[in-house]
């Protein structure tokens, strides 16, 4: 488990307490249309005014690449933060310099105030020391909220943790505790739900899975390579042929090691990809030569269903099928169904994470019944990868 320090083990008394946020949210003419990742700071922005310290946030905000975009400008999101918090945010037109030291000189405890766009600056991406000096100067403590960009060793998430005492916001400590509940000391069996359209995109994530998990179940246009890889015909469907190798390769080491793959044993085809389009079941090896597999079939997702009650963990990334379109959502609806009803149950602790993995989970209507969904797409993944990130790196050193 991650050892950093959390808002409850900081002096935060009237301090001002720089707080890195993910508040990338989806905007249009200036108006924050999905205000999701702004809501799940509250926690933090909250605790820490309540432990008597003064939160000044900081965020990126699209990719301006180091220069001031107008239209990447933190204040569009003002109106939807004061919304959220149910209080006004003073917000400073620049991070570092004159402007954000104003700013932050005048605050008094209960307020909070938001600095501009950190990626407004080279600094913050190249992580310079000078910028993250600059901002460091603006407060005598730093907490980090924002996972889902503890991947990139950033001014504003990797240099500022190793300048001032550092701690993890609620978000933060949450996602590393239910990550850490999945693969970090898991209870078992484990299973992993892996799917999305190619293998190379997340072949270090197969690799590293299959280490760590009792059942691997692959799905989408991956099983569909793995299939080839084992001499199955997959008609026009979607697969990487040059990676049949590679999947061979996989599937011995999974055995090798005690880890069983679970492929699609029956398979719904169709001639064309649209909705509502002609579709039939059949068992795996007998897809017609003019069609494309896009969902695994009913006999599959039995199995899956029974290989799932007998786990007691299971991390999912990626759907099952070509979920985006009835009928081919059918799988991945069942199964996330299975899954939400055990953790309800009480039997499961359930992970997901990953853009496409949270829009199918929404769509079946289980998301909510999930222990965690992590709302963070690329650190989320690079995790399940097994690798160091830099963000989490920095508040272990703080810790020590």
């Amino acid at each position: 488990m991650a050892q950093f320090n959390s808002i409850d083990d900081m002096d935060l008394d009237g301090k001002v307490v720089l707080t890195r946020v993910d508040v990338n949210v989806p905007v249009e003419n200036g108006r924050v249309t999905d205000a999701t990742r702004i809501e799940k700071i509250v926690p933090t922005v909250k605790d820490i005014q309540a432990a008597g310290g003064i939160p000044v946030l900081l965020a990126h905000f699209d990719r301006p690449k180091g220069k001031r975009v107008e239209g990447m400008s933190l204040k569009q999101i003002v109106p939807a933060l004061e919304e959220a918090l149910g209080q006004p945010v003073v917000f400073a037109e620049d991070c570092i310099g004159g402007p954000a030291k104003r700013a932050v000189a005048a605050l008094e405890k209960g307020q909070v105030a938001l600095m501009e766009n950190t990626r407004f600056h080279e600094g913050e991406e190249t992580n310079d020391a000078t910028f993250a000096a600059s901002m460091a100067a603006l407060g005598s403590v730093y907490i980090n909220d924002a996972f889902s960009a503890a991947h990139r060793a950033h001014a504003s998430t990797e240099g500022l943790a190793r300048l001032l005492p550092a701690g993890a916001g609620r978000l933060m400590e949450a996602e590393l505790k239910a990550l850490d509940a999945a693969l970090g000391d898991p209870q078992r069996p484990v299973m992993a739900v892996v799917g999305g359209a190619k293998v190379s995109t997340k072949l270090e994530l197969l690799t590293n899975l299959i280490e760590k998990v009792d059942h691997l179940v692959i799905g989408g246009g991956m099983a569909n390579t793995f299939l080839v890889a084992q001499g199955v015909e997959v008609g026009k469907s979607l697969a990487e042929r040059d990676m049949a190798d590679t999947a061979r390769a996989i599937i011995e080491k999974a055995e090798a090691g005690g880890c069983k793959i679970h492929l699609p044993v029956d398979i719904v085809v169709a001639r064309e990809f649209k909705a509502g389009a002609a579709s039939e079941t059949l068992p795996v090896g007998e897809c017609p030569a003019d069609a494309m597999i896009l969902d695994a079939g009913p006999e599959t997702v039995e199995a899956l269903r029974q290989a799932m009650t007998a786990c007691r963990t299971l991390i999912w990334n990626g759907p099952l099928g070509a979920f985006e379109i009835e009928p081919f959502d059918a799988a991945t609806n069942a199964a996330a169904a299975c899954a939400a009803e055990m953790t309800e149950q009480g039997s499961l602790i359930s992970v997901a994470g990953g853009g496409d993995t949270v829009a199918a989970l929404n769509k079946a209507g289980a998301a909510e019944k999930f222990t965690f969904i992590s709302t963070a797409g690329g650190a989320f993944l690079e995790w399940m990868e097994g690798k160091e990130l830099p963000g989490v790196a920095a508040l272990e050193a703080s810790k020590h």
